[in-house]
């Protein structure tokens, strides 16, 4: 069965078509820069080398006619018609307290996710642009809705209720709600199998570090904290989102800078985090090499951004009443071996000792990274969101529940 995959972003396109009986990728791409100036679609080809090919890309109905003629193209392409396609699977980022599934959607669903509009104003219009592409386009193939939020909703009220005025959360559902779940649904599960470990019977805290990142609390297989909240940008300290912050301090900044709601939220989400305390960068590359050459604010961004991850396990020790596996992924943890080295030997209190032979030789591969005698299992599982998407796509349509 053959799933097509988007995932929708406000000026992108990202897409796999994948053979979920198999597991095989037959095609991954995308389009950048929707609507803008220099807009172009690029692909993998079968050797494994990319192309790009700029066009004018002035919207998603566009961007994902011109992905659907790549697949179908005689010279890129790896099907011959539309019809090879049985079902798309699409990633909407918040389904707020509507949806604890994976959904196949219809006229009411859609309704829900644009309710879902004032919490992800950024991410789900940009979903639901998509889903009434591939309507248009392809219209009476299945779709399903995967959400970012869905793994969380097995949170307790303890865990996922703010301090504020209850009848705030009465009104607006304001509350955490948390993010990447599809990736730590994935990993959590997938670090279990890999492990040959029953995966609803352990206790797993899950760091998925990247430009954005956020750690999850698993107990037997469900989600009960994470670090992430109403919106992406609490928790760890990202590539250009804050992080926890005191919310006084905030204020403080509107009163003394004369800032606008929409200016705060852009300097919180798009200038702080590692960019804006190094002055340099969001990527860990080039804070390494900045690193490399003395710089001292460079440095410190590491600093931080290692301390709260730290930070985060450690309370989610707690949270759990122990830990049992340890797992990284997203682009940094699966790559940065000095970061998953200092995270690990800060929690030699739990028994955390890691291989650092292993660890050093480990990047974007499945490998057990702990040393024989650590008390918790480290692992490093590379994420596959776009695969867990494909296989609950392919169970809805086939009328079974996804696991």
């Amino acid at each position: 069965m053959n799933i097509l995959v988007l995932n929708c972003g406000s000026s992108s396109v990202k897409y796999k078509l994948i053979d979920v009986d198999s597991k095989t990728t037959l095609a991954e791409g995308g389009v950048e820069k929707v609507g803008l100036p220099g807009s172009f679609l690029k692909f993998k080809l079968p050797d494994g080398d990319k192309k790009t090919i700029e066009m004018p890309i002035p919207d998603h109905k566009k961007a994902i006619n011109d992905i659907l003629n790549i697949l179908t193209d005689p010279t890129f392409g790896c099907i011959k018609s539309f019809d090879e396609i049985n079902a798309v699977g699409h990633r909407v980022v918040h389904g707020g307290e509507k949806f604890n599934k994976s959904v196949k959607i219809d006229d009411e669903v859609i309704e829900k996710i644009k309710e879902c509009y004032d919490v992800a104003p950024l991410h789900n219009p940009a979903n639901m642009t998509g889903i009434e592409a591939i309507t248009e386009l392809m219209p009476g193939v299945p779709q399903v809705a995967v959400f970012d939020t869905a793994f969380h909703q097995t949170m307790p009220k303890e865990a996922y209720m703010y301090a504020l005025p209850y009848e705030l959360y009465e009104k607006y559902a304001i509350r955490r709600y948390g993010f990447h779940g599809t990736s730590h649904r994935y990993v959590s599960r997938r670090a279990c199998d890999f492990l040959g470990l029953p995966f609803d019977k352990q206790r797993v805290i899950t760091c998925h570090i990247g430009n954005g990142g956020s750690i999850t609390a698993v107990l037997d297989g469900k989600s009960i904290d994470t670090s992430m909240g109403l919106t992406p940008v609490e928790g760890l300290m990202m590539g250009t989102r804050v992080g926890d912050v005191d919310p006084g301090a905030l204020t403080f900044i509107m009163d003394k800078e004369h800032l606008t709601t929409k200016q705060l939220s852009d300097l919180i989400n798009k200038k702080s985090g590692v960019a804006g305390i190094s002055g340099i960068s969001s990527d860990m590359r080039d804070i390494d090499a900045a690193i490399e050459k003395g710089d001292e604010r460079a440095k410190l961004a590491l600093d931080m951004y290692i301390y709260r991850i730290i930070k985060y396990v450690g309370a989610f020790a707690a949270v759990l009443n122990g830990v049992d596996v340890i797992v990284f992924t997203g682009g940094v943890g699966e790559n940065q071996q000095v970061l998953r080295k200092r995270v690990c030997d800060h929690l030699s209190y739990l028994g955390v000792k890691i291989d650092d032979d292993v660890n050093f030789s480990s990047r974007g591969e499945e490998k057990l990274i702990s040393a024989a005698d650590s008390k918790v299992k480290v692992v490093v599982i590379p994420t596959d969101e776009e695969l867990m998407i494909a296989r609950d796509t392919e169970a809805i349509v086939n009328g079974r529940q996804p696991e």
